[in-house]
């Protein structure tokens, strides 16, 4: 995705592909991969699990497609299914996150010429009800950083395919037992 091209939701077509598509409705299963002959996989969690909205932000595309590869459609059999909506700039972050819908954010602390931890505490300042927030961190030494932006959760780069998808469950479900903030 070029710069400028705005924001777009991905999903997975069921064969370790993207496909840009609108964007899941709550209570609207979605189709989690193919079988054999085409027919719909979907498991039991699908059916109790409700579907997630997380925003993927980086100027670099590369990161971006690693967050997906690594988190997965699924992260947890208790959470998603994951529907991507991806950025690449902090104005179309701030724009996205006003017309809500989004549960939480992963946002790269690396990215140009807004980094991701500087938008994690505009954010934290300027909405009332913001989502969860992961910042890509590339330095430990960024930790405190990331505590200075007010994000739940850190992962570092390059991203841990072991470790993202439990990050991001564990803010998925945070987000989803938080009472909603007045100011």
């Amino acid at each position: 995705m070029a710069s400028g091209e705005g924001c777009h939701d991905r999903g997975w077509d069921g064969r370790g592909g993207n496909v840009i598509r609108s964007r899941l409705l709550p209570g609207v299963p979605g189709i989690l991969g193919s079988g054999a002959l085409g027919s719909p996989v979907v498991s039991a969690a699908a059916d109790t699990a409700e579907p997630a909205s997380v925003l993927v932000y980086s100027h670099r595309p590369e990161v971006r497609a690693a967050v997906r590869t690594a988190v997965g459609r699924r992260p947890a059999p208790d959470v998603g299914p994951i529907s991507y909506l991806e950025c690449v700039t902090g104005d179309e972050v701030v724009a996205a996150v006003d017309r809500g819908g989004i549960d939480l954010c992963i946002l790269d602390g690396e990215a140009q010429p807004t980094g991701g931890l500087a938008l994690s505490r505009q954010l934290d300042e300027e909405v009332t009800d913001r989502p969860a927030v992961c910042v890509l961190i590339a330095r430990q030494a960024d930790r405190w950083l990331a505590h200075w932006s007010m994000a739940e959760g850190t992962l570092p780069l390059p991203i841990d395919p072991l470790t993202a998808p439990r990050v991001v469950a564990e803010l998925l479900r945070a987000h989803a037992r938080r009472p909603v903030r007045r100011r």
